[in-house]
C-alpha cells in the first residue's frame, strides 16, 4: 500500500477547484489524497477527543501519521520521557486504526548513541506498537541502520538529503517513509514533473517488496506540497 500526501491539509484557492465538494478542508483533501502528516502535534498537545474528531471525518483506509512533541525530541532530547511518551500516545492512538505511524523528526544536533535510541524505544514499545519513522539529521545516523531494523525503527528517506545514505527510507523494511521538504528552496520549492516521475517507480517499488509505502510533502510554505502531491498521484495512475 501506498500512501500519499502533505504535512497538513490546508487547502489554498489553487486547488481548491480540484478538491472541490461539501465538507471541512480534511474531509474534501480525504476523498483526494490517502494520508497526511500531522505537524501541529508537535507544537502543541491536541485532546483525544480532536484526534477522534479526525478519524471520523475521513473514509476508510486513509491513514494518519503524528509528529511526536518537540518536548520530547528536541527538548528532551529522548533521555528520560517515559511520562511525556505515555501522554502523547493516550492523545494520538485516539485515531484508531486510522493512526499510520508516529513521526520522529529529530534535531540536527543529536547525534546517533545506540544506548540512547535502544532506552527511548523500550519506553515507546511500552506504549505503542505500530509503526515509527524517525527522521535524522545529524551525519553519524549514516551508521544506524542496522540497529533501526534490529528495532522495528524505520528511518526517513529525505530530500534535500543531508548525509550520506538520507535520501533513501532505511532500517526496518516493513515501513518505507519518504519526507520532501522542497528543493531548491526548502519549505517553498516544488518538484519538477520529471523529479516526480521518477520517484514514482521507487514508491511501487517499496511497496512491492512489501513495505507499507509513504510519501509525504513537507514544502507547505507555500502551496507547493498539495500540487505536488495531486500531481504524483496523477503519474502513478492512482
Amino acid at each position: 500500500m501506498i500512501y500519499l500526501g502533505c504535512a497538513g491539509w490546508s487547502i489554498s484557492r489553487t486547488y481548491a477547484a480540484q478538491l472541490a465538494g461539501e465538507g471541512s478542508h480534511l474531509q474534501r483533501y480525504a476523498r483526494q489524497l490517502t494520508a497526511v502528516e500531522i505537524n501541529s502535534s508537535f507544537y502543541r498537545p491536541h485532546r483525544p477527543a480532536t484526534y477522534a474528531r479526525w478519524a471520523g471525518a475521513v473514509p476508510p483506509g486513509f491513514r494518519f501519521s503524528v509528529k511526536l512533541p518537540r518536548a520530547i525530541s528536541h527538548e528532551r532530547r529522548l533521555v528520560d520521557c517515559a511520562q511525556a511518551l505515555a501522554e502523547f500516545f493516550a492523545q494520538c492512538t485516539a485515531l484508531g486504526s486510522a493512526l499510520g505511524c508516529v513521526l520522529v523528526q529529530l534535531p540536527p544536533s543529536l547525534a546517533f548513541e545506540p544506548l540512547l535510541v535502544e532506552r527511548f524505544m523500550a519506553d515507546v514499545r511500552e506504549v505503542y506498537p505500530g509503526s515509527v519513522a524517525l527522521e535524522a539529521r545529524h551525519p553519524s545516523w549514516a551508521e544506524a541502520g542496522a540497529l533501526m531494523e534490529q528495532l522495528q525503527v524505520a528511518l526517513v528517506g529525505a530530500d534535500p538529503a543531508r548525509f550520506a545514505l538520507d535520501a533513501q527510507p532505511r532500517g526496518w523494511p516493513g515501513l518505507a517513509y519518504w519526507r520532501l521538504h522542497g528543493s531548491p528552496r526548502t519549505y517553498f520549492s516544488d518538484y519538477p514533473s520529471t523529479w516526480l516521475q521518477a520517484l514514482g517507480p521507487q514508491l511501487l517499488a517499496r511497496a512491492e517488496s512489501g513495505s507499507e509505502t509513504w510519501c509525504i510533502f513537507d514544502n507547505t510554505a507555500g502551496d507547493a506540497a498539495l500540487g505536488d502531491a495531486l500531481e504524483l498521484q496523477t503519474l502513478m495512475g492512482s
